[in-house]
């Protein structure tokens, strides 16, 4: 799921010329265990300017129309 959220998030990014930053939050956990906390339940979780946007799918009209703003 992540991988298939990555590829859509690149493309559609790329679109906006928006940069992509990923987080492996498994990793991410070893020096921040908030994260796993916080998003393990839910991956892949996409955040918009710091906020949560989606989680499990990306959903892609509504984060085009944000990207749009």
């Amino acid at each position: 799921m992540c991988d298939r959220a990555a590829t859509e998030l690149a493309r559609i990014c790329a679109e906006f010329g928006v940069p992509v930053e990923s987080v492996d939050v498994d990793q991410a956990a070893a020096t921040d265990p908030e994260l796993r906390a916080e998003y393990g339940d839910r991956l892949p979780v996409v955040l918009l300017n710091g906020r949560e946007h989606s989680y499990f799918d990306v959903d892609e009209s509504r984060l085009r129309a944000d990207l749009a703003r």
